[in-house]
Formats: structure tokens, C-alpha cells, sequence
């Protein structure tokens, strides 16, 4: 695709957004650029369309959103549109979706992919792809899923309650294929026959000496019990649990002759949290049961085989040297044929990812791709992106063993590993074609800072770019493959559904245009002149280049004020510097409503963040709060060589892992700081979960000094400048305690300047308009208070 076509795209889809704007209304209403209006959120700024799905015939795209200006409390609802450009979006009702919902469900397709069969709302249907029909096969109160075509295509494998059941697509038949039983949910046992040098064995052996009657009922009984015996040879063969064992995941052999199955034990000594609810409608506070802390007691997890004709089982080990109770194993599924299954390992200590096949007919595991590092295993496609192809020969999987995720191949008895694509990008997800001679993908080939989809050959070699324009796409295909859906977003336009050709192969779509289908936000939102805040490159104390979205006051038509802001995205994970839409929307506008006050704002990708491979992402292992400070000291000297602006008028503010990012940078680093907020943050993480904390800092017991130079209530005495802490009193993720914690250790050291400002019904992400009003403002307001060298402005109400 030539770089003229692309900028044709380019402008065609800008094109097409100012004509969305267009038609909200002729000369919408100013838009009111206040922190309580800001604050309104997707009121706002709208709702992204999501979970788009097209029908079989390829008609009509189906799709989650709401119109513009719809109210906070509204969740999505179903909508449609007729796949041609121009159309518009139309509501559909609960009785439509249910008419429509098995078409449109994802599921099971039949090799000659002119069936599929899938689950909606708990039954199994049918959907015949040619005539976009549905057939009901069950109609039953426990949910039936996990369907899947047998090899043969006669009969439909499903689970249900636990076990798996084959549907004759012929004759309606349903036959159950595994008896997996609780602990103490099996027969009785028989008696044992009482021991003859004892009195009942005395006892027993007169009775049949003496009674003829007694003979003949042991006679008859043996005669029994082994016509039983002869029954139960042919029968299912049963499965018993653990004790306090419940079943995970079920997956049989197309071929019907094994079973794999994952099974999680909880401790008996297992501790979780509890949140207290104090805003309630009885009146009385209701405790909400919450999970453990890292490094606390976790469930054991298994894996099992089970040959369904022999009925032995055997505990599989998802990962080379652990226990079969050891780690974690996700079943990826079996090649059409049902002869081998894929199995993803992961280890207990987050080290060691390990891709396998299960053979149907032994159960014998075997190693195929084995994937460690020194810090943990994660990334785009951590521990997905793994399937067949190629007439079940060869398995593909992403892997970050150059340091990005990108594609790899390799035969499926574990031999010719090749990478398919390679480079200093990543790959976000992959799947096949519906010719499964091709793969789709996401990827940020043509910079970090954008999201494109990509079609390739199963072979390798050339990509072919579907996608065109700076910014954020998620491409979802027709059936056909002819035209996509696509989610597309900029810095200043949240994500709006377009309609566009797919060119062929090799082909030159001269004159393809994308047609916009959804505007999302309101009118006024859209009258204003949203910045698209350039992309600057920090120079870090390490010689890398960090990436910031930099807001000035320029940007705004504002006169600087002599100070500055540095944002700090939560998750520690996440990418929020680029082309594409901001994940903090409300922090994207508020950082525009900071710059028009004066100041100078930076938005940092610091390290840790995801889109910048393996040595970024894993820069915070064993100290959360070092190398990621580091860059948050190095923006705040950048603001200084640049702006002239003293590191005593920078603040700094951030929610989750922002907030926590903000106690380290003002109790450990004040010198290159004035003043902070610190919004729902960690304040200690020996007290957060154990997947995530576990994975960056190993485990409290083993690793304390990662745990202790991490966590900001042991550096707490290093208060010295105004500190804003708010927190949801219902906070199920970062809990409340957390900060109840580092206010009662402040009281204990006499420390000043800082205050906790409560939102009794809020949990970590908030909701209400009103509690983010009364938040920012409140952040507003501290940095007013303490950084311009002018006299501080007032909020807006």
C-alpha cells in the first residue's frame, strides 16, 4: 500500500469524523470547559462501540454502544448496522438479540466452515453460515458450553455441570461421555467380608454351612456382581475428586477417546479480605468478601488425562520440573483430528511459560516451546496466541525471546522452530484466516505509538497492512473477508466504528474509502478544539528516550505560569502515549484544563509500561518505584531544562499505580517535586494480589527487600510537601486499608501538609460524576495552592 493511498485513508477518515460532527447539529452549544463538565466522562466524550460482530451473510455489523449524551448510570446496549457506507446505527431490542444472539455468537466451526455451533445464554445452537439460520439443540436451567464439532462432525461435544455430553446431530440423542464425581458423591461402598478367626466370621461361616437359603444369596449375588462387572467394562469410567477438589475446565478429543481437565483445590487455610460497605440500603454495613494478599495460601491447581475407553487417570505436569500440583495450565484445544491437544504451562514463580502437547491416545505430555525469564513471563500475547495450523503439522505461538513479542512456528512434535516476523515491535493477537492459509493480526509495526492490522501468509514473509491513518485500530473481518470493522481512535476522537474494503492480496484498492458508522460523543464535546498533544522525547537519566505527551499552554492559547504537572498512568502495564485514544479520557481533558491554567503537563510512558518489549516492560522487577521513578525525576528536570521551570513548582498526580508512583516521588525524591495527589494508590504491596505482585516482586516471605524498598509506607518520614490522598471506601482492587494504613503511620510520625479525602460508594474505579468532580477539583485546587508563582486561580463549579 503506497504512503499516498495511505495519507488518501488518512484523510478520507478525518473526512468522515468532521462529517459525523456535522450531522449532531448545525451550531452545537459551546462546550462548557469546567472540571464538573470534564468530569461528566462518557457523557461527554461518549462510548466506544465494543464487541462487534458480524452476521453470517455479512449484512449487518451488531455491536455494544450507547448515542451521545446518554447518562452515566446507562449500561451498553445492543445496536446494529447494515454493513454499507452512510447507514445508521439502530437500537435493537432484548427479543431481537435474542433472535439474533446465536448468530452472531463466536463458537466451533465445522471443517467444511459451513456450520458453526455455539453457546448463547447457557443452551447450544446450530448456525448454518450459507443461510445465517440458527437450530436450538438444548433448552435445559445449567448452562451448557464449550461446544465443539466431533471429528466426524455427527455430534456436538459440550460440557454441562461438570461433566462432557455428545449431541447426535441426527437422531437428538445425548450421551454423557465423562463421570467426573465430588469427593464422597460416588456408590456406597460394599462390606467387606468379616475375618473367619473372628466372632462375626464364625458367626457368618454357620449361617453358610447351616442354610441353603443363605448359599442361594450368595450365589445370586456373586452371579451379580459379575454381570456388573461385565456392564461396567463397557461403561464410563468414573472420576472421583479430591477433597474440597471442584472441576476447572473440560475438554474431550474430538474423537471422543480422552479427556483433559483442570481442577483448583482452595486452601483450607486460605485468609481473604474483607471490604466493608458502609453506604447501603438496609442501613447496616455488609461486608463484601475480597481475596488474599500476595505470598498467602493459593489454590493448587491440576491437570488431569483420562483415557475414556480405560478410564485410568493421570496427573500431567504443565511445566518440566514441578509437581503436577505445581503452576498453572490453560487448555489451548486439539487438532481437528483429535489426536494431540496444546496445553500452556505457566510456573508457580511466573518464571518459566511452557507450550505442550498432550497425545490422545497415551496422555503422554511433551515439551514443544519453552519460554523462561529472569524477571517474569508476560507481554502482549503472555500466554495466548497459541493454535494448530497447517493440517494440524505445526503449532504457532508469540514469544518475547528477542525481546518483542513477535510470531513463531514450529512442527508439532517440537522440531523446525522458525520465526515468521521479527523486529523492535510487537504483536498484540494473532488468529487464522477463515481459509487458514493466512494469519490476522494486531501489531505496532508501523510505530509504538500506533495500532494496525496486518494479514500474512501462514508461510512468513510479506505483511499486508489492512489499516491506514495515525492512530488505533481494532479490525474485526467479515466473512468473507471482503470489508472490516473497524474500531478506530486518535488522540482527540475516542474510538468510532468505520466501515472499509478489504483489498486483496496483492492488489491496489485505488478509491477504497472507509465510511464512518458511529458518533460517539455530544455535539458540544465535539465543537471544541481538542489538543493532539505532541509526542516528546525525555532524555533519561539511563540514555534512553522516554516518550511523554507534552500539554502547554500555548497548546491552549494560555499564558504559562510558571509551573508544571506530570501525570502517571495507573497499571504500571498499561500504554497510554500514542496516536490512539487515551486510556484516562478524563485525565486527557483535565490535562488540557491544567495547561489553559499555565501550566506545563507531561504524560509519561515510563518503564514498566506495555508496547516497548521485554526490557522495558520487566525494568521494574524486584523495585517498583525505581527505574520508574527514575523517569518521572527525569520529566520533572526535563520541564526544567526546557521550560525554566523550578522542580519545586512540578507536581504530580496518578490513580492506582499512580498514586503509588506519587507517594514514592514525593517521599523519596521531594527535591524534584512541589506537591502531589496520590488517587487510590498502593501503599504497601506485601498487601496487594498475587498474581500481579507476585510476578514483579517474588513473594514477601522470600524477597523482602523488593517488598520493603517498594512500597511507599516504609519511606513514609520523608514527607515533605503538600500531599492529596483520595480513595474509594469500597475499593475491591487496591483495598482501603491501604491507605487507612499510611494515614494512621502520618499520625504516628507527626507528619503534616497532607489530607484523605473518602468516597464512601465508590469502589477503585469510580463512577459517579460527582465523586470525580469533587476529586479533581480537589487536585486542581492543591496544585493551585502551592505551584504557580501568580496568585492561584479558583475552580470552576
Amino acid at each position: 500500500m503506497s504512503t499516498a493511498f495511505a495519507g488518501t485513508i488518512r484523510a478520507a477518515l478525518i473526512g468522515a469524523m468532521l462529517a459525523g460532527r456535522a450531522t449532531q447539529a448545525q451550531q452545537p452549544a459551546p462546550f462548557e470547559f469546567t472540571i464538573k463538565n470534564i468530569m461528566r466522562g462518557p457523557e461527554v466524550y461518549g462510548r466506544e462501540p465494543a464487541t462487534v460482530r458480524w452476521t453470517p451473510d455479512g449484512q449487518w455489523i451488531y455491536f455494544q454502544w450507547l448515542p451521545p449524551g446518554t447518562d452515566f448510570r446507562e449500561t451498553l446496549k445492543p445496536y446494529r448496522v447494515r454493513a454499507q457506507a452512510g447507514a445508521k446505527p439502530e437500537r435493537v431490542s432484548d427479543a431481537q438479540m435474542d433472535s439474533v444472539g446465536p448468530l452472531l455468537a463466536n463458537g466451533s466451526t465445522s471443517t467444511d466452515r459451513l456450520r458453526r455451533v455455539v453457546e448463547y445464554r447457557g443452551d447450544l445452537f446450530l448456525v448454518d453460515l450459507k443461510q445465517s439460520t440458527a437450530r436450538r439443540l438444548t433448552e435445559t436451567l445449567a448452562p451448557e458450553t464449550n461446544p465443539r464439532f466431533s471429528a466426524d462432525g455427527q455430534h456436538v461435544q459440550y460440557v454441562r455441570d461438570g461433566n462432557a455430553y455428545a449431541f447426535d446431530l441426527s437422531s437428538g440423542l445425548t450421551r454423557q461421555l465423562t463421570d467426573v464425581r465430588l469427593a464422597g458423591s460416588g456408590p456406597p461402598t460394599p462390606p467387606r467380608a468379616a475375618d473367619a478367626t473372628t466372632q462375626r466370621g464364625a458367626l457368618e461361616a454357620d449361617e453358610k454351612r447351616l442354610l441353603e437359603s443363605v448359599r442361594d444369596q450368595l450365589r445370586a449375588d456373586s452371579v451379580r456382581k459379575a454381570e456388573s462387572s461385565a456392564r461396567d467394562s463397557n461403561a464410563i469410567k468414573s472420576v472421583t475428586l479430591a477433597k474440597d477438589e471442584r472441576i476447572g475446565a473440560i475438554s474431550i478429543s474430538p474423537s471422543g477417546h480422552a479427556m483433559l481437565f483442570t481442577t483448583t483445590t482452595t486452601p483450607a487455610d486460605a485468609r481473604t479480605g474483607i471490604v466493608p460497605n458502609y453506604v447501603t440500603a438496609s442501613g447496616y454495613t455488609e461486608d463484601i468478601q475480597n481475596r488474599t494478599k500476595v505470598g498467602d495460601a493459593q489454590p493448587v491447581r491440576r491437570l488431569g488425562y483420562q483415557s475414556l475407553s480405560r478410564g485410568e487417570v493421570t496427573w500431567l505436569r504443565p511445566v518440566d520440573g514441578e509437581s503436577a500440583a505445581g503452576g498453572n495450565a490453560q487448555i489451548v484445544g486439539w487438532n481437528q483430528s483429535g489426536t494431540q491437544a496444546l496445553v500452556v504451562g505457566s510456573a508457580a514463580n511466573f518464571k518459566t511459560r511452557q507450550i505442550s502437547t498432550v497425545d490422545a491416545a497415551t496422555g503422554t505430555l511433551k515439551a514443544i516451546e519453552t519460554l523462561r525469564d529472569s524477571a517474569w513471563v508476560g507481554g502482549a500475547c503472555g500466554f495466548g496466541c497459541v493454535g494448530f495450523y497447517d493440517a494440524d503439522r505445526r503449532v504457532y505461538f508469540v514469544s518475547e525471546a528477542t525481546g518483542y513479542a513477535q510470531l513463531y512456528s514450529i512442527n508439532a512434535d517440537g522440531s523446525d522452530r522458525k520465526a515468521l516476523t521479527e523486529g523492535t515491535w510487537e504483536i498484540y493477537d494473532v488468529a487464522l484466516a477463515a481459509d487458514r492459509q493466512r494469519f490476522v493480526f494486531h501489531s505496532s509495526e508501523v510505530s509504538a505509538f500506533d495500532r494496525d492490522a496486518y494479514r500474512m501468509s501462514i508461510a512468513g514473509g510479506a505483511r499486508q497492512r489492512l489499516t491506514s491513518g495515525g492512530g488505533g485500530h481494532q479490525v474485526v473481518l467479515s466473512p468473507d473477508e471482503r470489508s472490516m470493522a473497524d474500531i478506530f481512535s486518535t488522540v482527540t476522537h475516542p474510538g468510532e466504528l468505520f466501515l472499509a474494503a478489504v483489498c486483496p492480496v496483492n492488489a491496489y484498492c485505488d478509491g477504497a474509502r472507509p465510511s464512518q458508522l458511529t458518533v460517539s460523543p455530544a455535539a458540544d464535546w465535539l465543537s471544541f478544539k481538542w489538543v493532539n498533544a505532541d509526542i516528546a522525547m525525555i532524555p533519561a537519566s539511563d540514555g534512553v528516550m522516554v516518550p511523554a505527551h507534552i500539554y502547554r499552554p500555548t497548546d491552549m492559547g494560555a499564558q504559562p505560569n510558571g509551573a508544571g504537572v506530570i501525570f502517571v498512568h495507573g497499571a504500571g502495564y498499561l500504554h497510554n502515549v500514542g496516536h490512539f485514544w487515551s486510556q484516562y479520557p478524563r485525565e486527557y481533558m483535565f490535562n488540557q484544563y491544567l495547561a489553559s491554567k499555565g501550566y506545563v503537563v507531561l504524560d509519561i510512558d515510563y518503564r514498566g509500561s506495555a508496547g516497548y518489549g521485554r526490557d522495558w516492560r520487566t525494568a521494574i522487577y524486584r523495585w517498583m518505584g525505581g527505574r520508574d521513578l527514575q523517569d518521572q525525576i527525569d520529566g520533572s528536570k526535563y520541564l526544567t531544562a526546557n521550560f525554566g521551570i523550578d522542580p519545586k513548582r512540578i507536581g504530580i498526580y496518578g490513580g492506582s499505580y499512580g498514586g503509588f508512583m506519587t507517594l514514592m516521588a514525593l517521599f523519596t525524591a521531594s527535591p524534584h517535586f512541589g506537591a502531589g495527589a496520590a488517587l487510590r494508590s498502593v501503599t504497601d504491596w506485601a498487601h496487594y494480589n498475587h498474581g500481579y505482585t507476585g510476578a514483579i516482586l517474588n513473594l514477601p516471605q522470600n524477597d523482602t527487600l523488593a517488598y520493603h524498598r517498594s512500597s511507599p509506607i516504609f519511606f513514609a518520614d520523608g514527607l515533605n510537601d503538600p500531599l492529596l490522598m483520595a480513595h474509594g471506601m469500597v475499593d475491591q482492587n487496591v483495598n482501603f486499608q491501604d491507605i487507612v494504613r499510611l494515614t494512621e503511620r502520618f499520625i504516628e510520625l507527626g507528619k503534616t501538609g497532607w489530607e484523605l479525602a473518602v468516597y464512601p460508594a465508590e469502589d477503585h474505579g469510580f463512577v459517579r460524576p460527582a465523586s470525580w468532580a469533587d476529586e479533581y477539583r480537589r487536585i486542581f485546587e492543591l496544585f493551585e495552592g502551592h505551584l504557580p508563582t501568580r496568585v492561584p486561580a479558583r475552580a470552576a463549579r
